[in-house]
């Protein structure tokens, strides 16, 4: 009987989050509140337990990568970084677009893609009012990079940390298995950009000059701040790569350079606080509660037995299977919660398989991380720059976004296929 609760609230909460009738933060609350209500799950279990309760690692991760993007953007460096862009492209729209393109997803495999996209999507505006062009295409083209640059890392994004958390898996091994081809399918999506938005690329040599007027000096505010602010990421960083020799986990790192960087600098902890998504990380504690009643009532441990069945035990099938089946759940609902909810289905499959198994994480990531660009739902990121699209007046449709997204995952996701199973199987 508790199996069939658990799967009505979490069924329950998955169809209002895709829906987005009430706050995706409110439904996890909800449902996690009644997990506990109605004896689905206990205290314990949701609040201590490793296989069945909030997975605190990837909170804290998060909140500390987060301190320290609040603090690095005080310094203006972003902006600085964009306007170099569009001084280096002199102007022309296509070249623009690329560098755009390759900053953001250089950047959202260091930072998160939400906040990437935060704080690359003001700055469009200002270099495409310069240049008199639709900034649509820029934001659209930067999400999309963003989602992509993110599935290169452990910390680019969301349902990374997540897989990495359930398999163990370390910041060097994202790099080794997925930055890669990540990096070709950028240069890929550069190129696919230019057929995708090739009537918004027009070229008006007097807003040219216009730009190359501007100085990007001026958008650094506090010198000293950017210096502490890389120093400090620098070390993180290091650190994440350096885990199987220093053996800290990602998330005592990231709190540790936080606290390090808000200590050593005039930033008030107040300031550094301010721009934390608390909203995000809330979601995500409520969703490993409602994660871990399913699992502990056995409901994730019988859909794993039928996956296996379904299967029949072929690891190629079942790769080829998570990697296209992931791209069309995390197209229709968040990739977050879609992850959340296979993992411990994976661990279950990929363990089955031993160190072969392994290959079933990367067509997850790939998955749930490339699905996302496919609607305007499909990752939290999307969302963002429509909501700033709207502000600013140049509203971005579901369906218009949909359009080209559709396009790049197929695109995406074909190119993954090949790369799986000939590096893995």
């Amino acid at each position: 009987m508790t199996a069939v609760i658990a799967i009505v609230i979490f069924v329950g909460a998955y169809v209002l989050i895709a829906t987005e009738k009430i706050h995706r933060t409110a439904v996890a609350l909800g449902g996690a509140g009644l997990m506990l209500l109605l004896h689905v799950t206990d205290a314990p279990a949701a609040f201590f337990a490793e296989d069945t309760g909030i997975d605190w690692n990837v909170v804290f991760l998060l909140l500390g990568m987060m301190v320290i993007v609040s603090v690095l953007r005080q310094t203006g460096v972003f902006e600085y970084l964009a306007i170099w862009a569009a001084k280096r492209a002199r102007g022309r729209p296509y070249r623009l677009l690329v560098m755009l393109v390759v900053i953001t997803a250089g950047a959202s495999a260091l930072l998160d893609n939400v906040t990437t996209v935060l704080l690359i999507a003001p700055v469009t505006f200002l270099v495409c009012d310069r240049l008199e062009l639709r900034p649509e295409p820029y934001l659209i083209a930067e999400v999309m990079a963003s989602n992509i640059g993110g599935t290169a890392t452990l910390v680019g994004d969301p349902p990374n940390i997540i897989i990495a958390s359930r398999a163990g898996l370390t910041f060097n091994d994202f790099l080794v298995h997925l930055a890669p081809f990540i990096v070709v399918l950028t240069a890929v999506f550069c190129v696919l950009c230019r057929w995708l938005f090739r009537s918004a690329f027009r070229y008006d040599p007097d807003r040219a000059s216009a730009v190359m007027a501007l100085e990007e000096k001026e958008a650094v505010t506090d010198r000293r701040l950017l210096a502490q602010s890389l120093a400090v990421l620098a070390v993180v960083i290091a650190a994440f790569v350096l885990h199987p020799v220093l053996h800290y986990e990602p998330s005592v790192v990231a709190l540790l350079g936080a606290g390090l960087l808000v200590a050593a600098t005039r930033v008030t902890t107040e300031d550094a606080l301010r721009e934390v998504e608390w909203p995000t990380l809330v979601f995500f504690a409520g969703l490993f509660v409602m994660v871990g009643g399913l699992v502990k009532t056995g409901v994730i441990a019988d859909i794993s037995k039928a996956a296996a069945d379904a299967t029949d035990g072929r690891l190629a099938v079942a790769t080829m299977m998570l990697l296209w089946c992931s791209t069309a759940l995390s197209a229709i609902v968040d990739n977050i919660p879609y992850v959340a909810t296979m993992s411990p289905i994976v661990a279950d499959l990929a363990q089955q398989h031993g160190d072969a198994g392994q290959v079933l994480w990367w067509a997850l990531a790939l998955g749930a991380d490339l699905g996302g660009n496919a609607t305007a739902v499909g990752a939290s990121a999307n969302v963002v720059v429509l909501g700033i699209a709207a502000r600013n007046g140049t509203p971005i449709s579901f369906w218009r976004f949909t359009r080209y997204g559709l396009v790049v995952t197929l695109v995406s996701v074909a190119l993954a296929t090949p790369y799986l199973w000939l590096r893995y199987l």
